[in-house]
């Protein structure tokens, strides 16, 4: 999974398209290391460690918000998406907003 994040961070085009593609499959790729640990210390020693738990809780919350903020900050950075990009729904929402 994390291989594919590093392709996904060289390949796509745009600052948003990559913190996509580095946010979910690096979150997706420490979810299942700690979820494998998990599952390994529960099997094969009867110990559950709440230690995995609050790490598995804690990546699972943080780290899609902290790849959404920093998106976000990009965009209110005036930061261009790419030429494939179609469209820009976010622009219609911050003027609807301004406007109140």
């Amino acid at each position: 999974m994390a291989v594919i994040s590093a392709i996904g961070i060289l390949r796509l085009p745009d600052v948003y398209t990559r913190s996509h593609a580095a946010t979910k499959s690096s979150t997706l790729a420490v979810l299942l290391s700690l979820s494998g640990t998990f599952i390994y210390f529960w099997a094969s020693e009867n110990f559950i460690s709440v230690r995995l738990l609050l790490g598995i809780t804690f990546v699972f919350l943080t780290a899609p918000v902290s790849g959404h903020l920093i998106t976000r900050a990009a965009y209110r950075s005036n930061v261009k998406l790419s030429d494939s990009s179609t469209e820009d729904a976010l622009k219609e929402l911050l003027r609807n907003k301004k406007n109140m």
